[in-house]
């Protein structure tokens, strides 16, 4: 037992990034279910559609599970209130200010996580109440922080400041970097991408052949001016690199990003068109594997890359 399995009651100190587009109930309930904790992404849910996959996600596993909502959502009061009727009990906050419904969800007996990109976030979240933070890198897929720290830099910083349970996340796919972050003082580790290139992601076929052959350097950090994301470098990203040429407005950033580009990438499979969002870690992912099995991997590596740090 540690801190994280403690808090949320489950086998591994591992949580799957509630990441959009791929994180519906079935690749929840599979993380859940292989000893982990699975987490729904609310962020590409209309309200009943949300409510539809707590609900078949309950069915899928007994085991814990969550729902990961970015604050910037339109309907935040609508999808709040469907977690607590359909007794969602944990619940992953990021993009937005932790104060703003912490004490609302720990009052209905909810144990809240605040998503971080740096130790003065990390302290905001601590203060708000928050019962943990994910310190994210800037390796990581989809938004990120404008900070630019990298997992290895910003976990031991995070650690120094706070006092509650820390979970490393960017950059994680594997039992050797779970272990590398839990010695620099994280108590457990959320993977995104690696789950994003399994059997029960959501996203379309394509996405996730797409994150089987990309290779080192395969994506970068854009759009810092609307909200830093990290993209493939496909047609769609180059099309922002030509617009940045001419020296943009935001709003001319804007038209060219239009409406729902991340889910005509991740979820229909425009590899050409769509916003495809993956981590830096995606240059060490080699094949689409089961849930069962990327689990079972990384805590095998785990426990292997114990020993040998052992014998150093």
């Amino acid at each position: 037992m540690n801190k994280i399995t403690q808090l949320f009651n489950i086998k591994y100190p591992i949580i799957q990034g509630g990441m959009i587009w791929n994180s519906g109930y079935k690749l929840a309930s599979a993380v859940s279910n292989a000893g982990g904790l699975g987490l729904i992404g609310a962020g590409s849910m209309y309200p009943d559609v949300l409510r539809s996959h707590i609900q078949k996600c309950k069915k899928a596993t007994d085991k814990p599970f969550g729902v990961n909502v970015p604050m910037l959502y339109p309907n935040i009061e609508e999808i709040m209130n469907i977690i607590v009727e359909e007794g969602v009990k944990i619940v992953f906050t990021s993009a937005g200010n932790p104060k703003t419904w912490t004490s609302f969800l720990k009052e209905k007996g909810i144990t809240v996580v605040h998503v971080v990109s740096s130790s003065k976030f990390a302290l905001k979240a601590q203060e708000a109440g928050v019962d943990a933070v994910v310190a994210e890198g800037f390796e990581a897929g989809g938004h990120n922080g404008r900070e630019e720290s990298t997992t290895l830099t910003l976990i031991p910083i995070v650690k120094e400041k706070i006092q509650i349970p820390l979970i490393a996340a960017g950059g994680i796919a594997t039992g050797r970097a779970m272990l590398a972050t839990m010695i620099l003082g994280a108590d457990g580790v959320q993977v995104g991408s690696r789950f994003a290139a399994s059997f029960e992601s959501s996203a379309h076929d394509n996405f996730k052949q797409t994150i089987v052959d990309l290779e080192e350097g395969g994506t970068q950090v854009t759009l810092k001016e609307l909200a830093p994301v990290r993209l493939i470098k496909n047609k769609f990203y180059q099309d922002i690199q030509d617009l940045y040429a001419t020296a943009p407005s935001v709003d001319d950033l804007k038209i060219l990003l239009g409406r729902a580009r991340a889910k005509r990438g991740m979820l229909e499979g425009d590899l050409v068109e769509g916003e495809l969002e993956i981590g830096q870690v995606s240059g060490l992912i080699h094949e689409i594997k089961s849930v069962a099995a990327i689990v079972d991997g990384m805590i095998s590596e785990f426990e292997e890359a114990k020993k040998e740090v052992h014998s150093l």
